[in-house]
């Protein structure tokens, strides 16, 4: 199988870009940076051009932060790299993610030997949240099926046909990346989850998040924690009855 690695990277993150380096030795397979699309160098036509709200329901309760645009485009930028190199897959992480080696290269290998092109299979840094039905097991590590995958983008595997549907079905969205690919009837991706986990994300090590808006008043991040519970109950019955 034809798999190679892109790690995500803003170009200006450069304490992100020593660790970059030096992950691409140790990664087990062939790996490049992909530059990250940075939320500065965006204008609002960019913006325009690829996200609006409510274009999908159950409807997204917040706007976009530019960065987290920028986030999405990167992503796609990634995908649409895996369908240009022909590539069997593509392993998509982010920079501000490690792994622990030996354990990490076993997983990696356990799942390009499930994946089919149309699977996503997630490197979560951590397992809470998941849950569904095992569909590979060798040794300790395992594959599920989660009811709904979680969230985050540290890590993941990309069949050719899912980065395909994804970017068919993301052309214009209006939601963060991750929480997008959980909306499984809005793609014919097959979402997988791999474990243990073998990944940790140390963006404090690295200068902190370049993502999420450290400026969010009080009354910000209390509509956002009152809103964050009902959207995921939605989107968990939407998950289970739309597919």
């Amino acid at each position: 199988m034809k798999v190679a690695a892109f790690i995500i990277h803003l170009k200006r993150a450069t304490k992100r870009g020593e660790h970059v380096r030096r992950l691409i030795g140790r990664l087990p397979v062939n790996a490049e940076i992909i530059d990250a699309v940075d939320a500065l160098d965006m204008r609002d036509g960019d913006i325009d051009a690829v996200y609006a709200r409510s274009l999908h329901s159950p409807f997204y309760p917040f706007k976009l932060r530019v960065s987290e645009v920028a986030c999405f485009l990167s992503h796609r930028k990634a995908w649409q790299t895996i369908v240009d190199r022909n590539l069997d897959a593509g392993l998509v992480i982010e920079d501000d993610v490690d792994v622990d080696d030996a354990a990490f290269a076993v997983q990696l290998s356990q799942a390009i030997a499930v994946l089919q092109p149309a699977d996503y299979i997630r490197f979560p840094r951590w397992p809470r949240g998941e849950k569904g039905p095992e569909i590979a097991r060798e040794g300790a590590g395992s594959i599920i099926e989660p009811e709904l995958p979680g969230l985050g983008m540290q890590a993941q595997l990309v069949g050719r046909d899912a980065a395909i549907a994804l970017l068919a079905a993301t052309e214009r969205f209006d939601r963060p990346v991750d929480t997008t690919i959980q909306m499984r009837w809005l793609h014919p991706v097959r979402i997988l989850s791999a474990r243990p986990i073998t990944i940790r994300e140390i963006d404090f090590n690295l200068g902190g998040t370049v993502v999420q808006d450290k400026n969010k008043t009080f009354l910000d991040r209390l509509g956002r924690e009152i809103l964050r519970p009902y959207y995921r109950v939605t989107l968990y019955l939407n998950n289970r009855f739309r597919r």
